[in-house]
């Protein structure tokens, strides 16, 4: 009786014991990385912009983690890019400047990337949208055939980008390793040093252009869709996209990866084209910000991340989807194309609070929108904690079990805790690249001494340029309006003395 008593016991720890596992464990999350392209620290509502409302990216913020100290690593796109799929800060390795378009891809393929980080644990991966990381081995490459290396090859089992921006040539889809809709007797051909073929440019004419570029910028080159670019381009009239239709081209397309892939574990990294140059949106959107195009291009960015939230509920995978929301650099206004987006500003402040903005050392260069959502997991909340999308790397290694190999992502951090928001400890220093390479910590920010203009007339924005160290309390004086090298001298050398040692480290 006695040993009946105890197996019967024994089985009811067993079933319990089992019953609180299945409990505590938590399914891998789907992950949806999505990025916009020169989106600013004050251009959605929920960070505080007035003239202009984003309701859907605001729900998202409400239902999630809305940072407000997280960056890019970087004031431009393709190194805050590389950054993000490396884990590596983009300075500590050439040619990670912005990309032409015909660029060789800069991404390592032996290293452990962000999407190949998920392609190991078992993930489906994508990449829908813009790339700008560079194609192939080299410069020189036949757009007619096979294009490889690309994103396939650092970790993606699918992807639908175009290569670089769209306003750099060539104007064209790339599905994994070839151009869409290309026919074979319209070849394409591309030079970024000299014309091909006869198609005009923007410089020579002018007249043909439905939105002027803005002088000295270099978007006066051959003329796709009556838009000037950066670059040569002939050929490949078919497979050229138009414009207005680029947004809901990805989105439609990133809706077919998460439909084909719902049933399993899946990464996809959404990178929309909202709002960089040259913004021509979906007529829709025309017209509805009173912002000019600029504006508009913002609420058609909403709308795309509305219908992708509405997508996740309608599958019912809502609850176990991950959605970061966040942009690869700070605002700029006038980059290329006199679109209204100055003359219509109508007091509109696209980095809110902060100085500068794109291409600046600034804040407003660096510190961006950056939401996290997980309705299954993440409480709501306002987070300070210092974090990077740098970071993602080494925090999502944490969370889908898979280590990353000693010597990959140097510069990621484990901020698994801060991006679920249970912990508020961020990063305890930052290095952010803007030209003068700054370091921030413990609130404090050194900007490093640097040459050039302090006011970068052609885009409008201060670049934060000084022939003397900058220091800055952002705790007390976000806006960096009072430099205090002067007043802490022992603070400017501890901090530049740590940017050196951050420099140096291997």
């Amino acid at each position: 009786m006695k040993k009946n008593l105890f197996l019967l016991f024994s089985i009811a720890m067993a079933f319990t014991a089992g019953a609180q596992s299945k409990k505590t464990k938590v399914k891998p999350p789907n992950v949806i990385y999505i990025i916009a392209d020169d989106l600013g620290y004050g251009d959605l509502s929920c960070y505080g912009a007035t003239k202009i409302q984003t309701p859907n990216l605001d729900r998202l913020a409400a239902n999630g983690i809305r940072f407000t100290d997280g960056h890019a690593t970087s004031a431009t796109c393709t190194p805050s890019r590389y950054a993000l799929m490396t884990g590596e800060y983009s300075w500590r390795k050439k040619g990670t400047g912005i990309l032409p378009g015909d660029a060789a891809l800069i991404i390592p393929t032996d290293k452990t990337t962000l999407p190949n980080l998920f392609q190991k644990a078992g993930y489906q991966t994508g990449i829908v949208g813009k790339w700008h990381l560079g194609i192939g081995e080299t410069v020189a490459k036949d757009w007619n055939g096979e294009l490889k290396p690309g994103p396939n090859e650092v970790g993606f089992n699918y992807s639908f980008i175009f290569p670089a921006t769209a306003d750099r040539v060539p104007t064209v889809f790339l599905e994994n390793h070839k151009v869409v809709a290309l026919e074979a007797n319209d070849p394409i051909a591309v030079d970024y040093a000299k014309q091909v073929g006869n198609d005009p440019t923007g410089k020579d004419h002018p007249e043909l252009l439905k939105m002027q570029s803005s002088p000295g910028q270099g978007h006066n080159q051959t003329i796709v869709n009556g838009i000037g670019r950066i670059g040569y381009m002939s050929g490949g009239k078919m497979a050229r996209w138009v414009d207005e239709e680029v947004s809901t081209t990805f989105l439609t397309t990133a809706q077919s990866f998460i439909e084909k892939n719902h049933q399993r574990p899946f990464f996809l990294y959404f990178a929309l084209t909202e709002p960089h140059v040259p913004r021509m949106p979906a007529t829709r959107f025309k017209g509805k910000s009173g912002l000019g195009l600029r504006g508009d291009a913002i609420l058609q960015l909403d709308w795309t991340v509305g219908e992708i939230v509405k997508q996740l509920k309608l599958l019912g995978i809502d609850k176990n989807t991950m959605i970061v929301f966040t942009s690869d650099n700070g605002p700029v206004l006038d980059d290329g194309y006199q679109d209204e987006a100055v003359t219509k500003q109508n007091g509109h402040l696209p980095a809110g609070v902060l100085r500068g903005g794109k291409y600046s050392a600034l804040e407003g260069g660096t510190r961006v929108p950056f939401i996290v959502s997980w309705p299954g997991r993440i409480k709501p909340q306002v987070s300070g904690a210092l974090v990077s999308q740098m970071d993602f790397i080494a925090s999502f290694s944490s969370l889908i079990g898979r280590a990353v190999p000693q010597g990959d992502a140097p510069d990621s951090e484990n901020l698994i805790q801060a991006f679920l928001g249970e912990s508020v400890k961020g990063r305890t220093s930052f290095v952010e690249q803007g030209g003068p390479l700054s370091v921030i910590k413990d609130g404090w920010k050194y900007i490093s001494p640097s040459g050039g203009a302090s006011y970068m007339k052609d885009v409008g924005i201060e670049s934060g340029n000084l022939p003397t160290a900058q220091l800055y309390h952002l705790t007390e004086d976000l806006s960096e309006q009072n430099n205090l090298a002067g007043k802490y001298p022992e603070r400017v050398k501890e901090l530049s003395e740590l940017l050196e040692q951050i420099k140096q480290k291997k």
